[in-house]
């Protein structure tokens, strides 16, 4: 089956029923600080300045107008169509169209500088690029220089001279099915690395792939058609909408958050009677924050339907759930984690049922096969760290245009995922770390994830990453970036008298107090952090050996 035929189902069955709800906490309503006066219960109108809606039918309405719509400009099977919207009403029903015309999707993420624009819509030999009014600025830097791309649609008022309004062109199309066949085993969707390391790598992967993830989150959430899906991250990465996935199959209602403010979660939940909730680390630490801070009071918000909070993205800190179901006993929880390569939802995930092993980030997902091995692509034994791989129909078909970097990660069908693992006897698999990241410190192995989960543990601290600095003596430190709780005082003194619980190996070498830098998917950006702090580090040692 393809999602394309899911979306068909539910325009037949649930035809009338909401799909989407986008809302918007920072628009006119919050700006004159009605948003948060207003009762509890009320439910914004439809369509409003704040919250628009959709039904299943004009979903797959609007998704059948834009498949024509290219179309008409001679599409054939395979042209590449980029998207470049923030999170909106109108993101799914262009992805779905573009999948429909037997074209391949290629959303780009909505930071991406215009540099990094070109440089994408380049390597995935775009055409065609869909883009909405927060991205003028750049796309007027480059729109001369995009030489693949021949056609520019714009979502929103005033259309620049160089484009075409994308609405007004779909009302002049069929909302009938397009008369294209397309098959599981044909090209989907391209979607690009994180980019941490340099200019990111171009995903390719198949319609099978995509309804796989479907029966895999599913699996996992047990969503039904009562269930509400609160989805806050970016629709362009492979997380967000794969989890989305599960509404999409069980034909449930979904709602886009635009912001991630603690105060405008707990209110969507509220308004929208959400019952499932996917969250980065960052902002479940933002709400436990202003829990305990006073901020927020849970009394003012009506949570007894939400069922479900789950987090991907990242390692999990075993303290932050501990805090977490201290507000909130009755949750379910989960943690998934994948790779845009693995096109998520949770090719190894905990299961709600494991909660008593918080900390490890699961076993092998449904439909998806895991191993740890060693330098040698060997099983390692259990207890012992190596390279985590998986396997299933999720797993990419290649890096596009790629095949030296498709050789390094896809070998005999699994995919190596550069993370470091361990598997304990239960057959929990643990994060580790990256591989990249590890530190090597007078001949010891370092795991920045395990230091980081400690050093969590204080009460002062709100975020920290731990890198390696070269040393001329070591090789290479510990250094430990840290992110204070808002006007907390702490000196390092204090950080290295919490450090003395751990291996004296294992300590910080050197404590920066400073920000922690995050990417849309909650990431770490340790590149930057190593760019930022390493350079002065790296001459000293140099100076010094």
């Amino acid at each position: 089956m393809l999602i394309t035929e899911l979306l068909e189902k539910n325009a037949r069955l649930y035809k009338n029923e909401v799909a989407l709800v986008e809302l918007n906490p920072s628009d006119e309503r919050d700006k004159a600080s009605t948003w948060r006066e207003a009762s509890l219960i009320e439910v914004a109108r439809p369509n409003s300045p704040y919250r628009r809606e959709m039904t299943w039918f004009e979903f797959d309405i609007r998704a059948n107008r834009f498949a024509n719509l290219l179309l008409s400009r001679g599409t054939k099977r395979g042209t590449k169509v980029g998207i470049l919207l923030m999170n909106c009403l109108e993101w799914l029903p262009i992805y779905f169209g573009i999948l429909k015309a037997g074209c391949i999707a290629v959303p780009l993420n909505f930071r991406y500088a215009a540099d990094e624009i070109q440089y994408c819509v380049d390597l995935a030999d775009v055409e065609i690029l869909v883009f909405g009014e927060e991205f003028i600025s750049r796309i007027d830097e480059i729109h001369d220089n995009m030489n693949p791309v021949k056609t520019l649609f714009f979502v929103g008022p005033n259309a620049p001279s160089y484009s075409e309004d994308c609405w007004d062109r779909m009302a002049y199309c069929s909302s009938l099915a397009p008369p294209v066949s397309v098959s599981e085993t044909d090209h989907a969707a391209i979607y690009f690395s994180s980019g941490t390391t340099g200019f990111p790598k171009a995903i390719l992967h198949n319609h099978k792939a995509l309804y796989c993830s479907c029966l895999t989150e599913q699996n996992h959430h047990g969503q039904t058609h009562d269930d509400v899906f609160l989805c806050i991250p970016p629709l362009y990465h492979t997380g967000a909408k794969m989890h989305w996935f599960g509404s999409l199959i069980s034909g449930s209602k979904a709602v886009l958050l635009r912001g991630v403010k603690p105060e405008w979660i707990l209110r969507a939940v509220t308004e929208e009677k959400c019952t499932i909730v996917w969250l980065l680390v960052p902002w479940a630490q933002d709400i436990l924050d202003e829990i305990e801070s006073g901020k927020i009071n849970l009394s003012h918000y009506l949570t007894d339907q939400w069922r479900l909070m789950h987090i991907g993205a990242q390692p999990v800190p075993p303290s932050l759930i501990k805090r977490w179901l201290k507000y909130f006993p009755n949750h379910q929880y989960d943690t998934n984690y994948g790779l845009s390569e693995s096109i998520g939802p949770g090719c190894v995930h905990l299961g709600v049922e494991n909660i008593n092993k918080v900390g490890a980030i699961g076993i092998p997902g449904y439909l998806w096969e895991a191993k740890i091995v060693d330098e040698n692509g060997e099983p390692v034994k259990r207890g012992d760290v190596g390279e985590l791989c998986v396997k299933g129909p999720g797993v990419m078909l290649c890096y596009y245009k790629n095949p030296e970097a498709t050789a390094e990660i896809l070998k005999d069908g699994w995919l190596y995922t550069g993370d470091m693992a361990m598997q304990d006897e239960d057959g929990f698999i643990f994060l580790v770390d990256r591989k990249k990241d590890v530190i090597i410190s007078g001949g010891e192995n370092l795991y920045p994830v395990q230091i980081e989960d400690f050093l969590r543990r204080f009460d002062k601290i709100k975020d920290v990453a731990v890198i390696g600095l070269p040393d001329p003596r070591l090789g290479e430190i510990a250094a430990a970036i840290i992110e204070l709780k808002e006007g907390v005082q702490c000196t390092e003194e204090e950080i290295n008298i919490f450090c003395t619980d751990l291996p004296r190996y294992k300590r910080p070498r050197k404590i920066i107090f400073a920000d922690v830098p995050r990417n849309p998917t909650g990431k770490i950006e340790k590149p930057v952090l190593r760019e930022r702090y390493c350079h002065g580090r790296l001459v000293e040692a140099q100076i010094n050996s």
